[in-house]
């Protein structure tokens, strides 16, 4: 079976409980595959539930980056079926990639507030506070919560020295309509 066509600058895979709403991004509708055309993936995922109790992912997006050309450029995962605070695990398999966090503009994070509270401001300290830089290596597990979708972008950069395949599992849990 083959599932990885897309006309985004990697390959993609979207898997989801029965019942989900569609997953619709940048455009994008990925045809959701459920759990039991991958079997290794839901043993991953159980896995995880293990590794993060109190954790329910109902979704999983596998993104494949066949070198360092393939990226994901800065986004935040803010649609509305992940809620306001919506919590990401995501698994790297394969090559060490970097992964760039970026504190959005103080009028992006502005417009966001959804408690009816005047603007936060922020004072401009030094970029280290407004971008910080993980490597992501073989097996590593990085899990994003809270207000980080709402506050941040995130990216996955092209990497000249990035030569071989990277595989990222990113779990998110769908609210029901």
């Amino acid at each position: 079976m083959h599932i990885l066509l897309c006309t985004q600058p990697r390959d993609t895979c979207y898997v989801a409980s029965a019942g989900l709403p569609d997953l619709i991004y940048s455009g994008y509708q990925p045809h959701a595959y459920s759990w039991d055309d991958f079997p290794p993936l839901k043993d991953i995922l159980d896995a995880v539930h293990k590794m993060l109790p109190g954790s329910t992912f109902n979704s999983l997006l596998l993104n494949r980056y066949k070198g360092g050309n393939d990226y994901v450029g800065w986004h935040s995962d803010d649609e509305k079926l992940y809620g306001s605070t919506p919590e990401i695990a995501s698994v790297s398999f394969g090559c060490e990639r970097d992964f760039i966090l970026k504190k959005k503009s103080g009028k992006s994070s502005q417009e966001r507030r959804s408690d009816d509270k005047p603007p936060l401001k922020r004072s401009r300290k030094s970029s280290q506070d407004d971008q910080h830089s993980f490597m992501l290596k073989h097996g590593s597990l990085l899990v994003m919560r809270g207000n980080t979708q709402r506050d941040w972008l995130h990216s996955v950069p092209k990497r000249a020295k990035a030569e071989t395949t990277r595989i990222n599992l990113t779990f998110r849990l769908v609210l029901q309509e």
